[in-house]
């Protein structure tokens, strides 16, 4: 793609740039798309609690429990038993966490977010550098899957319990 210069030779005349005007429009159109959404939202009903967060609650109650409960086996890590407080530290987290969720409380389910990126990432990651089987490759695969839908669903149940109720106006 050749420069444009100015006919005495020299210097490449400026690119136009966009008119600002362009750029508005597109951020108006996704205010209002955005806008839309939020009001087709309903605030949720006092000890509501969205099927994908009861889910989510259960799913961190399950690992702290079952962290615990593996301690208390004998388990051990590459070969070595952990130290207590190494199990007890994401056991209570989870465990938080699931009581949060329980409750519908924004921050448990951003936390609960949060867990699940790197749990994408992970398992994105050793999907494209360490499945060397089919089965690795699958259940990778279905890692990827699960906490990408979870992740998805999460989203709009969080918007939900952002919500402020709405109070008619007197």
């Amino acid at each position: 793609m050749a420069d444009e210069t100015e006919p005495d030779g020299g210097v490449p005349a400026p690119r136009k740039r966009k008119e600002r005007g362009s750029l508005s429009r597109g951020y108006g159109r996704s205010e209002e798309r955005n806008r839309a959404v939020r009001e087709s939202l309903t605030p949720l009903a006092e000890g509501e609690r969205p099927t994908v967060v009861t889910l989510g609650a259960i799913v961190s109650m399950l690992v702290a429990v079952s962290a615990l409960v593996a301690y208390a086996l004998g388990a051990k890590a590459d070969g070595h038993r952990p130290e207590f407080v190494q199990v007890l530290a994401p056991a209570l987290l989870f465990g938080i966490m699931a009581w949060g969720m329980w409750m519908a409380r924004y921050w448990a389910v951003l936390g609960f977010q949060i867990i699940l990126l790197f749990i994408l990432f992970s398992a994105f990651f050793g999907i494209t550098t360490n499945a060397s089987t089919v089965g690795e490759f699958l259940g990778t695969g279905s890692i990827l899957v699960i906490a990408g839908l979870f992740f998805f669903f999460m989203v709009k149940a969080m918007a939900r319990i952002q919500m402020p109720t709405r109070e008619p106006r007197d």
